[in-house]
């Protein structure tokens, strides 16, 4: 269901593209995801970005898979890094990822990354020591399984962006159901790693760290179905990029998400609704927006 008070923030914040405009302005992402037998991931949350409008998109993957990637979409730009025996992302390319990123804007790191526990420390020790603004979502919060503390301690704001499954194993207690749950226990949990926070599912809540909370009205029940969350990681990624506060960002790629899977059920029906649908609408929902 679509919100006018929350669409007149959004047009408030997101600015039209002056003519002189060049690629860099709109923010250079760097995605780390994808592993073998998961690149699929990988490919939405990259292409998504780039749909909602980050400048320049990079994909880095584990070598393994490089070449299945860096054929998916021509204009996500995709590099290699050092890869575990099973094909995820090896803490040996630490050094070179870190170097990387001093020229980016914005990190995502986490949609089908896989669990592998060198991955895992990888994953620790770039969001320790990242200096970008990050979405981690996926596999980058189930690494942060036990040792969410260290949240606390990241130099850069990020937002989380758990479901509800990888909310109970990251940061414990029951899972929440009701709306009322759901509300509480996200604030809660921002409040204490100081970090924002999207709890995704039926009406996703969003929280802020000063104890700003969002219930989100758009989205329908045909886009639960795999890879949905990793185009929610590479629109959230797209706003940070373009100057836009973590929270807002949150926020807002939320409803932008909801809203492009709204118009891909008018079209093509919830039971039928795939991922790759919420990215082929996501211009008509921005167009919408922006108009």
């Amino acid at each position: 269901m679509r919100d006018p008070r929350i669409e007149r923030q959004i047009r408030k914040v997101w600015r039209p593209r002056p003519k002189r405009a060049n690629k860099k302005d709109f923010g250079r992402v760097f995605i780390l995801a994808g592993s073998r037998g998961l690149t699929g991931a990988a490919a939405l949350a990259s292409f998504a970005s780039l749909r909602a409008g980050a400048g320049l998109v990079t994909l880095g993957c584990p070598d393994k898979v490089y070449t299945i990637l860096a054929r998916r979409h021509p204009e996500v730009m995709v590099r290699p890094f050092p890869s575990t025996p099973k094909g995820t992302l090896s803490e040996k390319g630490l050094s070179a990822i870190l170097n990387f990123l001093k020229s980016q804007d914005v990190l995502a790191i986490g949609p089908g990354l896989g669990r592998h526990p060198n991955t895992g420390r990888l994953v620790r020790n770039l969001l320790l020591r990242s200096s970008v603004p990050s979405v981690v979502d996926a596999d980058g919060v189930n690494a942060l399984q036990g040792q969410a503390e260290i949240l606390r301690d990241c130099k850069s704001p990020l937002i989380l962006t758990p479901h509800p499954g990888e909310f109970v194993r990251t940061f414990g207690g029951k899972k929440p159901v009701t709306d009322k749950e759901r509300k509480k226990r996200a604030l809660e949990v921002s409040r204490k790693i100081k970090q924002t926070l999207v709890l995704k599912g039926y009406r996703t809540v969003v929280a802020g760290p000063t104890g700003k909370v969002a219930i989100n009205p758009t989205g329908n029940p045909g886009m639960a179905t795999g890879g949905t969350g990793d185009v929610l990681t590479g629109i959230i990624a797209a706003l940070l990029g373009q100057g836009i506060s973590p929270f807002d960002s949150a926020c807002f790629g939320v409803y932008i998400h909801g809203l492009a899977g709204d118009i891909a059920a008018k079209e093509k029906g919830e039971v039928s609704l795939v991922a790759g649908d919420i990215v082929e609408f996501l211009p008509k929902a921005i167009h919408i927006l922006l108009a």
